[in-house]
């Protein structure tokens, strides 16, 4: 590689999340069993990312349609050059702009993995219940959400959140039953309910990772390396010996019931 080549990004990841091959098969099985060939789905991936997990439903749903929208116009680029590459273009768009209070929708499955925090300005946890309501304007009635959502599997302690990020506190995050009732009294009904298990964080955590170490050893001397070596260092610690055990993160497939709630 030349001196002058940047650190890579993101580049081992597939899915911007911890997200295992099968899990991600399993759930767009079920997810596109509601669509039939004279009814195919609208999808609306918030916070998407390249949008791999919209793709793949595309791919296994003829004729349904998708927007994704996100901020990060190099992970859009990306999702476009995907559609390009696999013959969705002509289905699927990816738009840079901010999902608060987006003029797109409903549809007939809003994906929101990891990006909660874009549909509401109120600070952690009370972003949750917010998103929630707002996610359950945007979807068809008869659709589907799902909800990828941070959780705690146990209460941390001071040791480990000191290791996180800032301010990182007890409070942050729900805990899934919680989280669940917080669907309910948004106005849905939670039709599968799953985490994510070790190996999918570590397969993310290495990945999210993986291309920049391998960057990091074939350039010690190049000027990015002491900023790039102390990026990856922090984040591998707080990851290890912070929010690793700790942190989950539940898939909710949620139903919206046929009242809104008050």
């Amino acid at each position: 590689m030349d001196d002058a080549t940047s650190p890579p990004r993101l580049t081992r990841l597939t899915f911007h999340g911890p997200l295992s091959e099968d899990r991600a098969a399993r759930m767009i099985r079920r997810l596109s069993a509601q669509a039939t060939p004279t009814a195919p789905m609208s999808v609306l991936d918030i916070g998407c990312g390249w949008g791999e997990f919209m793709l793949r439903f595309l791919e296994a749903t003829p004729g349904s349609t998708g927007v994704g929208i996100d901020l990060n116009e190099e992970d859009l680029a990306r999702g476009r050059a995907n559609a390009e590459a696999r013959g969705l273009a002509d289905r699927v768009h990816f738009l840079q702009e901010s999902a608060a209070d987006t003029a797109h929708g409903p549809a007939d499955l809003v994906l929101c993995f990891g990006a909660s925090h874009a549909l509401s300005d109120a600070p952690p946890p009370d972003h949750t219940p917010a998103a929630l309501h707002a996610l359950r304007r945007l979807v068809t009635p008869g659709g589907r959400v799902v909800l990828g959502e941070g959780i705690w599997q146990r209460t941390p302690t001071p040791d480990e959140l000191s290791a996180m990020w800032p301010d990182a506190s007890p409070g942050e995050h729900h805990d899934l039953a919680d989280l669940v009732d917080l669907a309910i009294a948004a106005g849905f009904r939670p039709a599968w309910i799953e985490t994510v298990n070790n190996d999918e964080w570590e397969d993310f955590e290495s990945a999210y990772q993986s291309d920049v170490e391998e960057w990091l050893a074939a350039h010690p001397g190049h000027p990015l390396a002491a900023e790039t070596h102390d990026r990856v260092d922090r984040h591998r610690a707080m990851w290890l010996r912070g929010y690793r055990g700790p942190l989950g993160l539940a898939y909710l497939t949620l139903i919206p019931t046929t009242t809104p709630p008050a």
